[in-house]
């Protein structure tokens, strides 16, 4: 998927911090990145095979999170925080899921 694809899915984000995560996520093993020396530069970023297994495992906690955040206030253990926040795994379901280049395996 190109960048300015990435950068218009996830809504809020600066192209500055966009591209942080990004190599922070291909330093990790996450994503993976193809430059091609073009006018101008094309450079386009896929989920690799462990992204698609953490993909699971998001896919659950966001189930979990909007699970908790329909309970309301009842069941919920003292001092734990009011409400689920589903957005953060919103984003990275967001980044992750569109169809993209994948990795070569």
């Amino acid at each position: 998927m190109r960048f300015g694809v990435l950068r218009k899915n996830v809504a809020g984000i600066s192209s500055r911090v966009l591209t942080e995560r990004l190599r922070m996520l291909e330093d990790k093993g996450f994503v993976f990145r193809h430059y091609a020396p073009t006018i101008p530069p094309a450079v386009t970023y896929g989920i690799t095979d462990r992204m698609k297994d953490i993909e699971k495992v998001l896919a659950q906690l966001e189930g979990l999170a909007r699970k908790w955040q329909g309970e309301g206030t009842h069941g919920r253990a003292k001092g734990m925080v009011p409400r689920a926040d589903v957005r953060p795994l919103r984003t990275l379901k967001a980044i992750f899921t569109n169809p993209g280049p994948t990795s070569p395996s």
